[in-house]
């Protein structure tokens, strides 16, 4: 068995999810044996996202080495599915023709992305050495916003005129599909470059050869514009089931499209994004975890300074009511159960709230049918909740069936209002422009903790007669 076919028979008979590691590990192995033609002959059979990952895991010192030996054609495709941190690694590593060669040959959303991560300074020196094409293409995309589909989309398409037949279209494809990010719909363009209509390839393949493209085109074509957020972009496509979707100016004129990779992007940058926000965790559009730990800890503590302040009032609460406590102690023992469990109600509610407006399920119109919805089940969590609590306190309030009561009821309340208030706080945000997403568990938890205890030691005074 020769050095290439061995590790293909290996690579064969494991899973996907070892991969990765079985791969750099036998990488670093070779590196560090300075077996170079082994190494690249163990990179052969390997798909370029999983050489990609192997390399990430490699000694920073053994990053470059591994990434020189594969072949150029090869080398753009692992680039482009590296991590931003380690190209950036890579790129002062590389004399300037390396970066040149492998820059140029990016697409041109994904060297825009790049860019990005990049200081100011090395972006203009490499925009310089860009071919006058590519330099033009990726200028397109660095002129648009951050998160819009203007600067997610990539210029390389195929378009065609209606007034060609289907054997020209065919020959303009093979001419320009090895530069083309997909080949599977061609948009049909005027003189003035304005988008009239879209051909699936399947349609052009099967049709007669002497047919116009007008003849066979659709002229309803489902577009964006350039300012369009990123994530209305992605729900377009997978509501569409699109494999990609055309980008306009505001004239109407074509300027790139958005595929369905790119969509997988988005959707995860923006799941990211929701989850950190729904933990209270700003993470600014960065890795979380390559962060500086300052920085980290200045994101972090703006919201849990705003929580702490937020808790202060129930210590204000619970000071303002002293004179019921002193009376009846052992209503104290009961205030972690209550606070607590109406923060996880919710906390509950306003995670699959801000979810439903994220995913589009929840309208604002439906506002209150949802609201409504929530409060009901909290009130139906909180009678099977209270019951138990209400027998569990008779015991330890040693047969005090008023204080009980109190308890009882008082988690009833407390879960109706925080269903209510999970439910209502992420749509009102929403509503007036912000992110759902601020309205994060912490923060429903924190207002659910003040109200509650007010509840709690309000009934409690009017159920004890205190």
């Amino acid at each position: 068995m020769t050095d290439r076919e061995q590790p293909s028979a290996i690579l064969k008979t494991i899973s996907r999810r070892e991969l990765g590691e079985l791969v750099r590990s036998q990488l670093q192995a070779l590196l560090e044996q300075e077996n170079f033609q082994g190494a690249k002959a163990l990179l052969v059979p390997v798909k370029p996202v999983d050489i990609a990952e192997a390399i990430e895991g490699l000694p920073e010192t053994m990053q470059a080495i591994a990434f020189r030996l594969l072949p150029k054609d090869e080398a753009i495709e692992v680039y482009e599915n590296l991590d931003s941190s380690i190209q950036q690694t890579l790129i002062e590593d590389f004399k300037r023709q390396d970066v040149i060669d492998i820059v140029d040959q990016m697409s041109p959303d994904d060297r825009a992305r790049l860019f990005d991560e990049l200081p100011a300074k090395v972006v203009r020196q490499l925009l310089k050495q860009l071919s006058p094409q590519e330099r033009q293409a990726t200028a397109l995309l660095l002129g648009y916003e951050a998160g819009t589909a203007g600067r997610t989309m990539t210029p390389e398409y195929v378009s065609v005129k209606e007034g060609w037949t289907i054997s020209r279209a065919l020959e303009h494809i093979r001419n320009l599909a090895h530069v083309s990010e997909t080949i599977y719909y061609l948009y049909v363009t005027d003189t003035a470059r304005r988008l009239t209509g879209i051909l699936s390839l399947r349609n052009l393949v099967i049709g007669h050869p002497n047919k116009t493209i007008g003849e066979l085109m659709i002229r309803e074509v489902i577009s964006v514009q350039t300012d369009t957020d990123q994530e209305e972009v992605a729900r377009l496509i997978q509501r569409y089931d699109f494999l990609a979707v055309p980008v306009v100016d505001t004239e109407q004129r074509l300027v790139g499209i958005i595929t369905v990779d790119d969509v997988i992007d988005i959707l995860e940058e923006e799941a990211t994004e929701d989850i950190y926000a729904l933990g209270g965790v700003q993470s600014g559009g960065e890795n979380y975890f390559q962060t500086n730990l300052l920085a980290v800890a200045r994101k972090r503590v703006v919201w849990l300074s705003v929580l702490l302040v937020t808790n202060t009032f129930t210590t204000a609460v619970i000071k303002s009511q002293e004179a019921i406590l002193d009376q009846v102690v052992v209503l104290a023992a009961f205030i972690p159960l209550l606070i607590g469990s109406g923060g996880n109600v919710g906390a509950q509610s306003s995670t699959v709230v801000i979810r439903g407006l994220n995913t589009d399920e929840i309208k604002i119109r439906n506002a209150l049918k949802v609201i409504k919805r929530e409060a009901i089940a909290g009130a139906f969590l909180g009678l099977m909740l209270g019951i138990v609590v209400t027998i569990w306190a008779y015991f330890i309030a040693e047969g005090n069936l008023s204080v009980a009561a109190t308890v009882g009821m008082s988690l009833v309340a407390i879960s109706v209002l925080a269903s209510g208030a999970g439910s209502a706080l992420p749509i009102l945000f929403q509503s007036v422009g912000f992110d759902p997403a601020l309205m994060s568990a912490p923060f429903i938890t924190t207002v659910v903790d003040v109200l509650g205890v007010l509840i709690y030691l309000n009934l409690a005074s009017r159920i004890l007669n205190l």
